[in-house]
């Protein structure tokens, strides 16, 4: 990652949402390389909430699709206790971005500085 966005973000408490084990783990891997901290890596919607609850992450990455329940459904439920700024993973960033016009939507695949933009966005919009 450029420094200059490296420089302009502050380490975070992070909750990542995804379903794979494996992509979960480079997510985590790579926001570990940009300076923060992640929390907790949540599988499942329920799962998800119940981490939002426990670790009070300063943002959350979400996979809009989950194999149990739905990251977009998982955010819904969490934002009713507290703001969190979040940014959407998908497949499919066109549909999440119908059912959240205005929400922070990465499309898979993505490269790494577009994962800093995003989460600088989401700060932005907090």
């Amino acid at each position: 990652m450029p420094e200059t966005i490296k420089a302009t973000l502050k380490a975070l408490r992070i909750l990542v949402v995804e379903d794979n084990a494996l992509i979960g783990i480079l997510y985590a891997d790579l926001l570990a390389e940009m300076g923060h901290i992640v929390c907790a890596i949540a599988a499942t919607e329920a799962e998800a909430v119940a981490e939002a609850a426990q670790c009070k992450p300063d943002l959350m990455i979400v996979d809009a699709l989950l194999n149990k329940g739905s990251g977009v459904a998982a955010v819904d439920k969490i934002l009713r206790n507290e703001f969190v700024p979040h940014v959407f993973i998908s497949g499919d960033a066109a549909s999440v971005r119908a059912l959240r016009p205005g929400a922070i939507v990465l499309q898979k695949p993505f490269r790494d500085p577009e994962l800093g933009n995003a989460i600088q966005r989401a700060l932005a919009g907090a």
